[in-house]
């Protein structure tokens, strides 16, 4: 049998070199996919991640429930906000808590000793998040007869919602990676809600801003749940604030959490 032998050059050039296009859009497909089976797995987070938007929507359009247009334009306010509501959840339990925990389990060291690009670890959490946001968003429109009568979005409204949705959901996690590489990992559901729940409430996803105290009023307009909520009214004619002053508004903190991350990212690896 003939003997072949590879070039130490070839060997060395094999090793050095990263995989292609396909290769690498294979190996986020997997990860994307094995990252939405843990949490679909994980009933703990499915449930919660899903359930509490269904229960505080429907808990809140039964009390607010009104006859006519008004009761009508009352639901699709509701629909709006609590779909924000689920995206900001499902991203900071889905992405913060899971990474503090994974990294308190020596998960993410494992990653990082991997030979997988660290990127396609935190795209996998982002799209699993961005899975759950929408999906959350679509349970909650098909919902609407049930609190209303009727449909409360058009086909064309409903595409406009998720859209919104789905740009929204990513400040969120981003302040979710942030988080998850920061907090002490036995504290990250305590702490998750300390920030999820009063963020819900000043923004104005649980009732209107204009119910708040007007300090409260003034101090909502500083924070990105706010910003994401007036987004997801306007696609319903709530209008009244500038979209485009609500997308640089969450563009600005996406790249600011980003660049805290990055820095928190290789402080710790430098560490490891």
């Amino acid at each position: 049998m003939e003997d072949r032998k590879m070039p130490l050059s070839g060997v060395a050039d094999s090793l050095h070199a990263g995989p292609n296009s396909r290769t690498l859009l294979a190996l986020y497909g997997r990860e994307i996919r094995a990252e939405l089976v843990k949490m679909l797995r994980n009933r703990a987070y499915s449930f919660s991640a899903v359930g509490f938007p269904v229960i505080f929507y429907l808990l809140f359009s039964s009390i607010n429930r009104h006859p006519g247009p008004e009761g009508r334009e009352t639901a699709r306010y509701l629909l709006a906000s609590y779909s924000c509501f689920g995206a900001v959840g499902a991203a900071l339990f889905g992405i913060g808590n899971g990474l503090a925990y994974e990294r308190g389990h020596g998960w993410l060291e494992l990653k990082r000793a991997s030979p997988m690009p660290p990127m396609a670890y935190l795209v996998a959490k982002l799209a699993s998040s961005l899975v759950f946001s929408l999906t959350i968003c679509l349970l909650l429109v098909a919902l609407g007869p049930l609190v209303s009568g009727r449909m409360l979005a058009s086909p064309g409204e409903i595409v406009d919602l998720l859209g919104v949705v789905a740009v929204g959901t990513i400040p969120f996690a981003s302040l979710g990676l942030l988080f998850g590489l920061a907090v002490p990992p036995g504290s990250g559901p305590g702490l998750v809600n300390l920030l999820y729940l009063p963020l819900s409430f000043c923004g104005g996803l649980w009732v209107p801003v204009e119910l708040l105290p007007k300090w409260m009023q003034s101090f909502a307009q500083y924070l990105p749940t706010f910003w994401f909520s007036r987004l997801a009214l306007h696609v319903f004619g709530f209008t009244g604030y500038s979209m485009l002053v609500g997308y640089g508004v969450l563009a600005t903190y996406t790249v600011v959490l980003l660049g805290i991350s990055a820095r928190v990212w290789r402080v710790s690896e430098a560490r490891a």
